[in-house]
Order: C-alpha cells, then sequence, then structure tokens
C-alpha cells in the first residue's frame, strides 16, 4: 500500500535535538504541511550548562523555529530534558514527558529517531517512543516510521547494532530545496563538504534515496508500525 500524505494525518515528528528533525524528515514535513496536514515537532533535549551556555541553546532554538517556520510546522514543544545526558536521566521520565505529548496531540502518525543510532539520546527516544505510542488505548498513533540522521544513523557499529535498511521512501522532488532552506537556517550545526552536516551532503543523500526509488529526491524510512 502507497503512503500518501493523506494517509499521515496529525503528524509529530520527535527530534532529539534541534536540527534532527530537518535532516531525517524536513522535507517530509514540508510535503505534508503543503499538503493540509497538521505537523508537529517535539524537541526532546535541550543543552545544560556548563557543557552548553545560555547563548548557544538560545541560537540554536531560534534556528529552530526559522527552520519550522519554513517547513509549514505547526507548532514546536520543547521537553527540556539534558541533552546527551539521557542514560543519567530516569528512563521513567523520558518515559512520562513523550507520554504527555502523544496524549495530548494524539497524532496518526509518529516520525521518530532510529533505534540503531550511534547516539544513546536517539536510541532512548525510540525506546520511549514506543512506550508512549502503545496501542492501549482507542486513539494511538497507527502509523510509526524512523527516520535516518546524518553523522548518527551511518556511523553506528555493522553487526553490532540494527542497521538502517529503508522500506518506505517518501518523495520529496518538489521540497527538496525547502528542505536545504530549512537546513541552511541552522548556521550553527552546519560545516563544510565533505563534512556531513553540510547542506552538499545532504543534499547528496537526498539524491542517492530518490534514485533507489527513481525519483529526484527522497527521504527514507524504516516502517515500525502501519495499521491500516
Amino acid at each position: 500500500m502507497s503512503l500518501v500524505p493523506e494517509m499521515f494525518g496529525r503528524t509529530l515528528v520527535i527530534a532529539p535535538h534541534p536540527d534532527d528533525e530537518v535532516l531525517g524528515a524536513g522535507g517530509t514535513i514540508a510535503r505534508l504541511a503543503a499538503s493540509g496536514n497538521e505537523v508537529y515537532v517535539a524537541v526532546v533535549t535541550e543543552g545544560k550548562p556548563p557543557a552548553f551556555p545560555a547563548e548557544m541553546v538560545a541560537r540554536v532554538q531560534a534556528e529552530a523555529r526559522e527552520a519550522h517556520g519554513l517547513l509549514g510546522v505547526k507548532d514546536t514543544f520543547w521537553l527540556g530534558l539534558p541533552a546527551a545526558a539521557l542514560a543519567e536521566t530516569a528512563h521513567s521520565a523520558l518515559n512520562a514527558a513523550l507520554q504527555e505529548i502523544v496524549f495530548r496531540l494524539k497524532p496518526k502518525t509518529i516520525l521518530v529517531p532510529f533505534v540503531g543510532d550511534m547516539h544513546i539520546d536517539h536510541q532512548l527516544i525510540f525506546t520511549s517512543t514506543l512506550v508512549a505510542a502503545r496501542p492501549h488505548h482507542h486513539r494511538y498513533p497507527e502509523l510509526i516510521l524512523a527516520y535516518e540522521t546524518l553523522s548518527e544513523t551511518n556511523w553506528n557499529a555493522p553487526y553490532l547494532t540494527p542497521a538502517f535498511t529503508p522500506n518506505v521512501f517518501i518523495d520529496i522532488s518538489a521540497q527538496l530545496e525547502l528542505k536545504m532552506k530549512a537546513m541552511q537556517c541552522f548556521a550553527s550545526q552546519l560545516r563544510e563538504p565533505p563534512h556531513e552536516r553540510s547542506v552538499a551532503t545532504l543534499r547528496a543523500l537526498a539524491t542517492l534515496r530518490g534514485a533507489t526509488v527513481l525519483k529526484q529526491a527522497a527521504e527514507a524510512f524504516v516502517l515500525v508500525r502501519h495499521v491500516c
């Protein structure tokens, strides 16, 4: 069955850190929003001093708001858990934060980072998202897709951690340039090519994923759950 925008409905994109949502699903966000879907972003973590100066945190959040505005995000939620310290945070706190946002929004679709990503924040958030999305209630997310994040998904250990083997491809040919503009909002996070956190590399990945399914550009996902 094809996954067309109308099937996504209200969509929640869960980002461990600001920019993950654009790297992994920026084109899909733009396509869904342009099709009339309500798209929300939940940024789970926030840099805490002294490792992350307050002015740097404020700058990245401002960059995210600008990017989300370009893509058509309806609202952004900042959950405020400590970045790069979720492993030292009570897992029940992460579960509760994600459950609260899922119960509040009641999304039909969730886009979540891939469980095999190198960053442990991504791994823990994937697991807690599935806890929050358990089909215990009448309304639960019917579609869950895991996205890939450059410099995280592809840096895992082959054969030791889950491999990202996509089986869902979203055509973003018409949204590619908008995705690039949204990523350029994150000036503090961008690097020069051939660094993976560069616009050129992000474009190359979209081209590769598109070519896989004979499209000009695409974003790739792993299907976690689809109820239809």
